[in-house]
């Protein structure tokens, strides 16, 4: 009877075992660099903190990454109790620079208890907000079909690599050219000089074309203009980068179907599972008022709602006077508070990552919510 007893939990030791060692880890640099690619760190905001905040000591392998729109102490217990090895966290707990990390401040702890327990953070932030996949999208598909397009366009990182100006002329002579090019070696802002052959009015010439920034631009039209017969047919042209389609800050979003003020808040709370929102009709406006237009921003959204036409605006939180600023044009406003416009997402990154990551688990925290409550 003794040995009946000692077989199922040498099997059950045995399980376990196998079941361990057949856990699947990525490193945690080839990760980060799977979550950039999902989510570049250049379109985040230039304020911004983002990326790989905290990072335990090398080689270190992640099988559990866990999510979180906020990093609290509280969370943070939930992570270790879940062996996290990397917590993405929505919000950067790291913001500010730290002068010491002490016991004394909850961030300060929340640093000492990652590296104790060899648990990475990374913070995608506004990153997440700018991109199409990204949380703004995911908050537009709260007010049903529409169409968007952002509100504050990304541009595309580093075009051109330097400068924002191009001076373009034309010069027949070898020796002209030579004096040109030379001039400009020492100018550390000049980049992308290219120099081709073209035909102008039947004339075998040289084309040259030198990118800059304001300031390198003065001295090079000053050098050109040292001797008039350096060039033909100069010509400066501002440049602007390329935007990135679909991408940037906030949503302007055109509903295929009017609807009034009253279903498209109900629609809100659905979407964000919650019983209660504020709201701030418009001047003029009532519940049963049509809304065809809505221009939203996930979080804090003033800044980036700012001056922006529409029939209503959805964000987290935005200021007493903004809030009587757009009531005032007639535009009515609904607030849901910061993170409960953010932290949906978090289920929809799930899956996304899941299907990519493959080799780790995933999970989303259960403790993370709005620390402001209806009671």
């Amino acid at each position: 009877m003794h040995l009946f007893h000692l077989i199922p939990q040498r099997l059950l030791r045995v399980q376990s075992l196998i079941k361990l060692t057949s856990r699947s880890f990525m490193d945690l640099k080839v990760l980060v660099s799977s979550l950039n690619d999902f989510a570049s760190l250049s379109l985040a905001e230039s304020w911004d903190n983002v990326g790989l905040l905290v990072e335990p000591s090398p080689p270190h392998t992640v099988s559990t990454l866990f999510l979180t729109n906020d990093l609290t102490e509280e969370v943070m217990e939930e992570a270790l109790q879940k062996k996290a090895d990397l917590i993405l966290s929505y919000h950067p707990p790291i913001f500010r620079p730290l002068k010491r990390v002490t016991w004394k401040t909850w961030k300060e702890r929340l640093v000492i208890r990652a590296l104790e327990n060899r648990v990475g953070i990374y913070s995608p932030h506004t990153a997440y907000d700018a991109v199409p996949h990204g949380v703004n999208n995911w908050l537009a598909k709260g007010l049903g079909a529409c169409t968007s397009v952002p509100l504050r366009p990304s541009v595309a990182p580093n075009y051109p690599t330097k400068g924002s100006y191009r001076v373009e002329f034309s010069t027949c002579s070898a020796e002209n050219l030579d004096k040109v090019l030379s001039g400009v070696q020492g100018m550390s802002e000049v980049s992308h000089t290219a120099v081709h052959p073209v035909r102008i009015e039947g004339e075998e010439q040289t084309q040259v074309s030198l990118n800059c920034t304001q300031q390198a631009l003065l001295q090079v039209v000053a050098l050109l203009s040292q001797n008039s017969s350096l060039y033909q047919k100069m010509e400066i042209i501002s440049l602007q980068k390329p935007l990135l389609e679909d991408t940037g800050m906030g949503r302007l979003c055109t509903l295929e179907e009017p609807v009034s003020i009253s279903v498209l808040t109900e629609r809100v709370k659905s979407h964000l599972g919650l019983s209660h929102i504020r709201l701030a009709l418009g001047a003029g406006k009532s519940l049963e008022s049509r809304v065809k237009m809505v221009a939203l921003c996930a979080g804090s959204g003033s800044s980036v709602l700012q001056d922006t036409e529409g029939d209503l605006y959805l964000t987290g939180e935005m200021s007493h006077h903004d809030v009587l600023d757009a009531t005032a044009k007639g535009i009515t406003v609904i607030l849901c508070e910061h993170s409960n416009t953010e932290r949906g997402f978090l289920l929809e990154l799930q899956r996304v990552l899941a299907a990519h990551l493959e080799k780790i688990s995933i999970i989303v925290s259960e403790r993370d919510r709005d620390p402001l409550q209806v009671v």
